[in-house]
Protein backbone atom coordinates (compact mmCIF):
# COMPACT_ATOMS: atom_id res chain seq x y z
CA UNK A 1 0.00 0.00 0.00
CA UNK A 2 1.40 3.40 -0.94
CA UNK A 3 1.84 6.27 1.45
CA UNK A 4 -1.13 8.20 0.08
CA UNK A 5 -3.34 5.15 0.75
CA UNK A 6 -2.31 4.92 4.41
CA UNK A 7 -5.15 5.25 6.89
CA UNK A 8 -5.28 8.75 8.32
CA UNK A 9 -5.82 7.71 11.93
CA UNK A 10 -4.32 10.08 14.45
CA UNK A 11 -2.35 8.90 17.45
CA UNK A 12 -3.04 11.71 19.91
CA UNK A 13 0.10 13.14 21.52
CA UNK A 14 0.67 12.76 25.25
CA UNK A 15 2.27 15.83 26.80
CA UNK A 16 5.33 15.06 28.89
CA UNK A 17 4.52 18.01 31.14
CA UNK A 18 2.01 15.68 32.84
CA UNK A 19 4.86 13.41 33.98
CA UNK A 20 5.50 15.71 36.96
CA UNK A 21 2.05 17.28 37.50
CA UNK A 22 -0.21 14.26 36.86
CA UNK A 23 1.90 11.13 36.69
CA UNK A 24 -1.11 8.84 37.01
CA UNK A 25 -2.85 10.47 34.07
CA UNK A 26 0.34 10.44 32.00
CA UNK A 27 0.79 6.73 32.77
CA UNK A 28 -2.74 5.83 31.73
CA UNK A 29 -2.66 7.87 28.51
CA UNK A 30 0.75 6.56 27.49
CA UNK A 31 -0.07 2.96 28.41
CA UNK A 32 -3.38 3.06 26.58
CA UNK A 33 -1.66 4.28 23.41
CA UNK A 34 0.93 1.51 23.66
CA UNK A 35 -1.74 -1.13 24.30
CA UNK A 36 -3.80 0.07 21.32
CA UNK A 37 -1.12 0.84 18.75
CA UNK A 38 2.23 -0.29 20.16
CA UNK A 39 3.19 3.35 19.53
CA UNK A 40 2.81 6.64 21.37
CA UNK A 41 3.63 10.25 20.53
CA UNK A 42 5.14 12.37 23.33
CA UNK A 43 5.03 16.15 22.96
CA UNK A 44 6.69 18.80 25.16
CA UNK A 45 9.45 16.33 26.08
CA UNK A 46 11.88 19.07 27.13
CA UNK A 47 14.94 17.88 25.18
CA UNK A 48 16.36 21.18 23.83
CA UNK A 49 15.66 21.45 20.11
CA UNK A 50 18.83 23.43 19.44
CA UNK A 51 20.94 20.57 20.81
CA UNK A 52 18.97 18.01 18.81
CA UNK A 53 19.57 20.17 15.73
CA UNK A 54 23.31 20.35 16.49
CA UNK A 55 23.58 16.56 16.65
CA UNK A 56 21.59 16.18 13.45
CA UNK A 57 23.78 18.77 11.70
CA UNK A 58 26.88 16.80 12.68
CA UNK A 59 25.28 13.64 11.31
CA UNK A 60 24.43 15.34 8.03
CA UNK A 61 28.02 16.56 7.71
CA UNK A 62 29.28 13.02 8.20
CA UNK A 63 26.87 11.46 5.70
CA UNK A 64 27.92 14.06 3.10
CA UNK A 65 31.54 12.81 3.25
CA UNK A 66 32.99 10.75 0.38
CA UNK A 67 32.24 7.06 0.69
CA UNK A 68 35.88 6.18 1.30
CA UNK A 69 36.01 8.50 4.31
CA UNK A 70 32.87 6.99 5.80
CA UNK A 71 33.99 3.41 5.25
CA UNK A 72 36.99 3.99 7.53
CA UNK A 73 34.47 3.75 10.37
CA UNK A 74 32.80 0.52 9.28
CA UNK A 75 33.78 -1.92 12.02
CA UNK A 76 33.57 -5.73 12.14
CA UNK A 77 31.37 -5.70 15.25
CA UNK A 78 28.01 -6.68 13.84
CA UNK A 79 26.96 -3.16 12.93
CA UNK A 80 26.52 -2.10 16.56
CA UNK A 81 29.10 0.71 16.50
CA UNK A 82 30.29 3.16 13.87
CA UNK A 83 29.16 3.26 10.25
CA UNK A 84 26.94 0.86 8.31
CA UNK A 85 26.79 1.62 4.57
CA UNK A 86 23.99 1.26 2.06
CA UNK A 87 23.03 -2.24 0.99
CA UNK A 88 23.49 -4.03 4.31
CA UNK A 89 20.44 -4.08 6.59
CA UNK A 90 17.64 -6.19 5.19
CA UNK A 91 14.36 -6.71 7.04
CA UNK A 92 13.61 -10.28 8.12
CA UNK A 93 12.10 -12.24 5.25
CA UNK A 94 12.93 -9.56 2.67
CA UNK A 95 15.16 -9.94 -0.40
CA UNK A 96 15.74 -6.25 -1.06
CA UNK A 97 17.85 -4.25 1.37
CA UNK A 98 16.61 -1.01 2.93
CA UNK A 99 17.48 2.34 1.34
CA UNK A 100 19.55 3.74 4.18
CA UNK A 101 22.96 4.24 5.72
CA UNK A 102 23.48 4.84 9.41
CA UNK A 103 25.81 5.46 12.32
CA UNK A 104 25.59 3.71 15.69
CA UNK A 105 26.62 5.08 19.07
CA UNK A 106 26.46 2.78 22.08
CA UNK A 107 27.12 2.88 25.78
CA UNK A 108 30.64 3.48 27.09
CA UNK A 109 31.77 0.83 29.57
CA UNK A 110 34.49 1.04 32.23
CA UNK A 111 37.70 -0.95 31.73
CA UNK A 112 37.36 -4.62 32.62
CA UNK A 113 33.56 -4.69 32.56
CA UNK A 114 32.09 -8.13 31.89
CA UNK A 115 30.06 -6.87 28.89
CA UNK A 116 33.10 -5.63 26.99
CA UNK A 117 33.46 -8.93 25.16
CA UNK A 118 30.35 -8.06 23.12
CA UNK A 119 29.89 -4.30 23.59
CA UNK A 120 32.65 -2.60 21.62
CA UNK A 121 34.08 0.84 22.26
CA UNK A 122 32.56 3.70 20.30
CA UNK A 123 34.43 5.25 17.40
CA UNK A 124 34.18 8.92 16.50
CA UNK A 125 34.92 10.74 13.22
CA UNK A 126 36.76 13.54 14.99
CA UNK A 127 39.12 14.21 12.09
CA UNK A 128 36.28 14.80 9.65
CA UNK A 129 33.54 16.24 11.94
CA UNK A 130 35.05 17.82 15.04
CA UNK A 131 31.70 18.47 16.77
CA UNK A 132 30.32 14.96 16.19
CA UNK A 133 31.47 13.37 19.46
CA UNK A 134 30.19 16.11 21.75
CA UNK A 135 26.84 16.68 20.08
CA UNK A 136 25.93 13.07 19.29
CA UNK A 137 27.25 11.78 22.61
CA UNK A 138 25.03 14.29 24.37
CA UNK A 139 21.98 13.12 22.41
CA UNK A 140 22.63 9.49 23.36
CA UNK A 141 22.59 10.44 27.04
CA UNK A 142 19.51 12.66 26.71
CA UNK A 143 17.51 9.88 25.08
CA UNK A 144 18.79 7.30 27.54
CA UNK A 145 17.54 9.50 30.39
CA UNK A 146 14.18 10.01 28.67
CA UNK A 147 13.86 6.27 28.13
CA UNK A 148 14.10 5.66 31.86
CA UNK A 149 11.23 8.08 32.46
CA UNK A 150 9.07 6.36 29.84
CA UNK A 151 9.84 3.03 31.51
CA UNK A 152 8.72 4.45 34.86
CA UNK A 153 5.29 5.10 33.36
CA UNK A 154 5.21 1.69 31.67
CA UNK A 155 6.10 -0.02 34.96
CA UNK A 156 3.23 1.67 36.75
CA UNK A 157 0.84 0.93 33.90
CA UNK A 158 1.75 -2.76 34.32
CA UNK A 159 1.23 -2.59 38.09
CA UNK A 160 4.94 -2.87 38.86
CA UNK A 161 7.04 -0.78 41.23
CA UNK A 162 7.75 2.56 39.55
CA UNK A 163 11.51 1.98 39.20
CA UNK A 164 11.24 -1.72 38.34
CA UNK A 165 13.11 -1.27 35.07
CA UNK A 166 15.98 0.92 36.36
CA UNK A 167 18.39 -1.92 37.26
CA UNK A 168 17.40 -3.91 34.16
CA UNK A 169 18.61 -1.31 31.63
CA UNK A 170 21.28 0.76 33.41
CA UNK A 171 24.08 -0.92 31.42
CA UNK A 172 22.01 -2.18 28.50
CA UNK A 173 23.41 -2.42 24.99
CA UNK A 174 21.33 0.59 23.93
CA UNK A 175 22.01 2.18 20.55
CA UNK A 176 21.51 5.64 19.09
CA UNK A 177 21.13 5.27 15.34
CA UNK A 178 21.68 8.29 13.10
CA UNK A 179 19.77 7.48 9.91
CA UNK A 180 20.13 8.89 6.42
CA UNK A 181 17.63 7.93 3.72
CA UNK A 182 18.74 9.55 0.43
CA UNK A 183 16.42 10.82 -2.30
CA UNK A 184 14.71 7.86 -3.93
CA UNK A 185 14.12 6.98 -7.59
CA UNK A 186 10.66 6.79 -9.07
CA UNK A 187 10.99 3.11 -9.89
CA UNK A 188 12.67 0.06 -8.39
CA UNK A 189 11.73 -2.58 -5.83
CA UNK A 190 13.21 -0.96 -2.73
CA UNK A 191 11.56 1.19 -0.07
CA UNK A 192 13.32 3.18 2.60
CA UNK A 193 12.69 0.60 5.35
CA UNK A 194 10.66 -2.55 4.82
CA UNK A 195 8.06 -3.74 7.31
CA UNK A 196 9.65 -4.91 10.56
CA UNK A 197 9.40 -4.90 14.35
CA UNK A 198 12.09 -3.49 16.63
CA UNK A 199 14.18 -5.95 18.62
CA UNK A 200 14.70 -3.97 21.81
CA UNK A 201 12.70 -2.81 24.87
CA UNK A 202 11.42 0.57 23.64
CA UNK A 203 12.45 2.86 20.80
CA UNK A 204 12.49 6.65 21.05
CA UNK A 205 12.44 8.41 17.67
CA UNK A 206 13.17 12.01 16.81
CA UNK A 207 12.80 13.28 13.25
CA UNK A 208 9.55 11.59 12.25
CA UNK A 209 7.99 14.80 10.91
CA UNK A 210 9.10 13.97 7.36
CA UNK A 211 6.32 11.75 6.03
CA UNK A 212 6.92 8.06 5.56
CA UNK A 213 6.62 6.28 8.91
CA UNK A 214 3.63 3.93 8.95
CA UNK A 215 2.30 1.50 11.56
CA UNK A 216 0.30 -1.65 10.77
CA UNK A 217 -3.01 -1.65 12.63
CA UNK A 218 -4.79 -4.72 14.01
CA UNK A 219 -6.88 -5.09 10.85
CA UNK A 220 -3.87 -5.00 8.52
CA UNK A 221 -4.29 -1.41 7.38
CA UNK A 222 -1.37 1.02 7.54
CA UNK A 223 -1.56 4.13 9.72
CA UNK A 224 0.60 7.13 8.83
CA UNK A 225 2.39 8.57 11.86
CA UNK A 226 2.44 12.37 11.57
CA UNK A 227 3.63 13.78 14.90
CA UNK A 228 3.73 17.49 15.76
CA UNK A 229 7.06 19.21 15.02
CA UNK A 230 9.71 18.23 17.56
CA UNK A 231 7.62 15.46 19.16
CA UNK A 232 9.08 12.14 20.24
CA UNK A 233 7.63 8.95 18.78
CA UNK A 234 7.97 5.93 21.07
CA UNK A 235 7.21 2.30 20.34
CA UNK A 236 7.33 -1.05 22.10
CA UNK A 237 10.04 -3.49 21.02
CA UNK A 238 10.00 -7.28 20.86
CA UNK A 239 11.84 -7.69 24.17
CA UNK A 240 9.13 -5.83 26.09
CA UNK A 241 6.38 -7.56 24.13
CA UNK A 242 7.91 -10.87 25.21
CA UNK A 243 8.28 -9.78 28.83
CA UNK A 244 4.62 -8.66 28.98
CA UNK A 245 3.20 -11.72 27.16
CA UNK A 246 2.03 -9.43 24.33
CA UNK A 247 0.06 -7.16 26.66
CA UNK A 248 2.14 -4.37 25.13
CA UNK A 249 2.52 -5.18 21.42
CA UNK A 250 5.58 -4.70 19.26
CA UNK A 251 3.86 -3.37 16.17
CA UNK A 252 5.01 -3.86 12.59
CA UNK A 253 6.08 -0.59 10.99
CA UNK A 254 7.89 0.66 7.90
CA UNK A 255 9.21 3.79 6.20
CA UNK A 256 7.69 4.11 2.74
CA UNK A 257 9.00 6.19 -0.12
CA UNK A 258 7.70 9.76 -0.22
CA UNK A 259 5.14 11.29 -2.51
CA UNK A 260 6.50 12.34 -5.93
CA UNK A 261 7.01 15.97 -4.92
CA UNK A 262 9.24 14.88 -2.00
CA UNK A 263 11.29 12.19 -3.75
CA UNK A 264 14.16 14.57 -4.34
CA UNK A 265 14.60 15.18 -0.60
CA UNK A 266 16.56 13.05 1.88
CA UNK A 267 15.13 11.91 5.21
CA UNK A 268 17.03 11.98 8.50
CA UNK A 269 15.93 10.57 11.83
CA UNK A 270 17.50 9.50 15.13
CA UNK A 271 15.96 6.41 16.71
CA UNK A 272 17.26 5.36 20.12
CA UNK A 273 16.94 1.63 20.76
CA UNK A 274 16.84 1.04 24.50
CA UNK A 275 18.00 -2.44 25.55
CA UNK A 276 18.00 -4.58 28.65
CA UNK A 277 21.31 -5.40 30.31
CA UNK A 278 22.94 -8.22 28.38
CA UNK A 279 22.54 -10.86 31.09
CA UNK A 280 18.98 -9.84 32.03
CA UNK A 281 16.71 -12.85 31.69
CA UNK A 282 13.62 -12.03 29.65
CA UNK A 283 11.04 -14.10 31.50
CA UNK A 284 7.31 -13.46 31.22
CA UNK A 285 5.99 -11.30 34.04
CA UNK A 286 3.67 -13.40 36.25
CA UNK A 287 1.17 -10.53 36.34
CA UNK A 288 0.77 -10.80 32.55
CA UNK A 289 -0.25 -14.48 32.62
CA UNK A 290 -3.72 -15.84 33.47
CA UNK A 291 -6.15 -18.46 32.19
CA UNK A 292 -7.26 -16.19 29.34
CA UNK A 293 -3.65 -15.28 28.50
CA UNK A 294 -1.39 -18.34 28.85
CA UNK A 295 2.34 -17.80 28.70
CA UNK A 296 3.38 -17.43 25.06
CA UNK A 297 7.08 -17.50 25.96
CA UNK A 298 7.65 -20.27 28.53
CA UNK A 299 11.39 -20.53 27.80
CA UNK A 300 13.39 -17.54 29.17
CA UNK A 301 16.25 -16.08 27.16
CA UNK A 302 18.93 -13.54 28.04
CA UNK A 303 18.78 -10.17 26.37
CA UNK A 304 22.10 -10.63 24.57
CA UNK A 305 21.24 -14.08 23.26
CA UNK A 306 17.97 -12.70 21.94
CA UNK A 307 19.68 -9.67 20.40
CA UNK A 308 22.33 -11.74 18.61
CA UNK A 309 19.70 -14.11 17.26
CA UNK A 310 17.71 -11.24 15.81
CA UNK A 311 20.72 -9.32 14.45
CA UNK A 312 21.66 -12.36 12.38
CA UNK A 313 18.19 -12.32 10.85
CA UNK A 314 18.64 -8.77 9.52
CA UNK A 315 22.27 -9.19 8.38
CA UNK A 316 23.82 -7.05 11.12
CA UNK A 317 25.70 -9.93 12.75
Amino acid sequence: MSQDQALATRIDPVSFTAFSRDFGGFTEDLGASFARFGFAVISDHGIPQDRIDAALAAAKTFFALPEAAKLKYKLPVGGQRGYTPFGVETAKGETNYDLKEFWHVGRDLPPGHRYRDHMADNVWPDAEVAEFHATVGWLFQALDDMGLKVLEAIACYLGLERHFFDPTVDLGNSILRLLHYPPVPFDGPHIRAAAHEDINVITLLLGAEEAGLEVKDHDGRWIAINPPPGALVCNIGDMLQRLTNNRLPSTTHRVVNPAPERRGFPRYSTPFFLHFNSDYEIKTLPSCVDTAHPDRYPTPITANDYLQERLREIKLA
